[in-house]
């Protein structure tokens, strides 16, 4: 059964390993965290599905469940294997799923912009300039902190 009000979403972003000090990067079949901010092999694409909708056509042992913790990080459980945490050591390589656990700090990620991406949901063409917006009068405020102009 699938939730019928819940859309499915498609969002890019970086995912930082707390151990490393780096990004994750998926470089053919290589997946190590051991890119730079900005690197084009660090560019996630994730796409969330819906509560209850079941993949048509792809592995399970590549969707994860994101786990937002308590100390602000998040971490990736494998939705075949409950219990199974992606992580990453701190010289980037992967660690075995079986060995790793949601406390660990192998397994704590910070999902982070690509750089020079806009903050989601604000597009570049709904951007605008900030604009001052002021009365032609001044008000009883201005009048009192104002300094008065010399007379000439």
């Amino acid at each position: 059964m699938t939730d019928q009000l819940s859309r499915r979403q498609i969002r890019e972003y970086q995912l930082y390993s707390r151990t490393s000090g780096k990004h994750v990067q998926v470089n053919g079949k290589r997946i190590t965290a051991t890119a730079e901010d900005g690197n084009k092999f660090a560019k996630l694409i994730v796409e969330t599905d819906t509560f209850g909708s079941r993949p048509n056509g792809k592995s399970k042992d590549c969707i994860f469940t994101e786990i937002v913790l308590e100390n602000n990080y998040t971490a990736f459980q494998n939705a075949r294997h409950e219990g199974w945490y992606m992580a990453f050591t701190r010289k980037g390589r992967p660690r075995k799923a079986t060995k790793s656990r949601q406390n660990q700090r192998e397994a704590h990620f910070i999902k982070r912009l690509y750089r020079g991406q806009l903050p989601f949901p604000n597009n570049a063409e709904r951007q605008k300039q900030f604009e001052f917006v002021g009365s032609s009068s001044p008000t009883r405020r201005t009048k009192r902190t104002r300094t008065p102009r010399p007379r000439t």
